[in-house]
């Protein structure tokens, strides 16, 4: 028996796992020659590019429903070691028994993370990189009726102007006059962009910045830019000019690392930690490992490297599932191919822009867009369930489009 052994959840590693199966059956592997185990430290696929929506709780998949139909073990632990000489890996299973997983081919997929911030009163922070923590926020948002009325009850402050903070800010601007206005309380109501760079958005070019600019305008989403949050208490935000805004909720979304777990594999990581992969998304100068989705560095078209995004996770995950099949059986290995580069964000009640290339150039606006991110997010980046030849099926599906 060889053992491919996956790490991670999420979407990389789902396709992954989907992957090698996919790989495995076509190169004619017998079902006791490869066995493919997913490890995860959770129950479900988490759709996280939606958690910033309402109702965050719903956003996930049951990991049985896709991996069970083909045959995937899976293991619910959290690892806590990587070996590479030994190809062994250290995890800690739910009931706290310690595990020592052996391997003939690995592939990590752990993600990334929210860089967390070290203010004083940073305890008093949301976001929304997590299952737990949307949730936990949107419970909050619902109670905001229930706490006595004060000058900040119903005023965010969502600090950092990037994707997901533009996306959980227009995405406030509506939610929170739903929760507010049958109270009375809509005059109340107050979002607020903090960012330390001079423009919103400021990795998304400035293509889509008079669409995003436009949307801000429309929602009297305020801005506070060149600034950052010097600290919080429950009740306010000190900025780093000295404003003190009195506010319940304050939202962190500045920054992304790949998971602490690259750490543990040797090679060459960029300032993110994301680890160095070739064509075929092995690690390189590391025989045996593979990396996929937010933990790797990947070539992608015309001389750009892969984005911390779904939309480089879920192709890589596939690459990567059959190029370690094929590494391992003998077979011929794909060289990552991602289509080119779009991106679409949401604007909450004022729609969506869709860009395309890596300059961002648009190409849908408003109401068109708003249909395009909508599919997006409710139907196309879910995986197949309970349906082993879709689920094949969709892992063989290399391009998004």
């Amino acid at each position: 028996m060889k053992d491919i052994l996956i790490i991670g959840g999420g979407f990389a590693g789902v396709w992954s796992a989907a992957g090698a199966v996919r790989a495995a059956r076509d190169a004619g592997a017998p079902g006791d020659e490869v066995r493919v185990t997913l490890v995860s430290g959770g129950d479900d696929l988490v759709i996280r590019p939606r958690l910033y929506e309402d109702a965050p709780e719903g956003m996930r998949v049951a990991l049985d429903r896709v991996l069970g139909p083909i045959g995937v073990r899976r293991i619910t632990a959290t690892v806590t070691g990587i070996d590479t000489e030994e190809h062994t890996v250290r995890a800690v299973g739910r009931t706290g028994e310690e595990l020592n997983l052996a391997y003939d081919k690995l592939v990590l997929a752990t993600g990334s993370q929210l860089v967390r911030p070290e203010f004083p009163g940073s305890q008093h922070t949301f976001d929304v990189d997590t299952l737990a923590a949307a949730a936990a926020l949107d419970s909050h948002l619902r109670r905001l009726p229930q706490q006595s009325a004060s000058p900040g009850r119903y005023t965010t402050v969502v600090v950092g102007a990037g994707f997901t903070g533009l996306e959980i800010a227009t995405a406030l601007s509506g939610r929170l006059h739903a929760i507010a206005d049958p109270q009375g309380a809509e005059g109340e109501v107050r979002v607020i962009l903090v960012d330390r760079a001079d423009a919103v958005g400021p990795e998304l070019g400035e293509n889509p910045r008079p669409v995003i600019d436009g949307a801000i305008g429309e929602l009297k989403i305020e801005r506070r830019l060149g600034l950052t949050v010097a600290s919080t208490t429950p009740e306010s935000v000190t900025l780093s000019d000295g404003e003190e805004i009195s506010t319940s909720t304050v939202v962190w979304t500045a920054g992304i690392a790949a998971s602490p777990l690259t750490s543990q594999i040797p090679g060459e990581h960029d300032r993110l930690g994301r680890l160095h992969v070739d064509v075929h998304l092995q690690v390189v100068g590391v025989p045996d490992v593979y990396a996929a989705g937010d933990t790797a560095l990947a070539p992608a078209e015309d001389g750009y490297s892969t984005m911390q995004s779904c939309q480089h996770a879920l192709p890589m995950g596939k690459f990567a599932g059959h190029n370690v099949a094929a590494d391992l059986l003998g077979g011929g290995q794909l060289p990552f191919t991602p289509d080119p580069y779009t991106t679409c964000v949401d604007l909450g009640p004022a729609g969506a822009v869709f860009t395309q290339g890596r300059d961002r150039v648009v190409a849908l606006v408003g109401d068109e867009a708003k249909t395009l991110k909508k599919n997006i997010n409710a139907l196309w980046i879910y995986p197949p369930m309970d349906d082993p030849e879709e689920i094949l099926a969709q892992a063989g599906r290399f391009s998004n489009g």
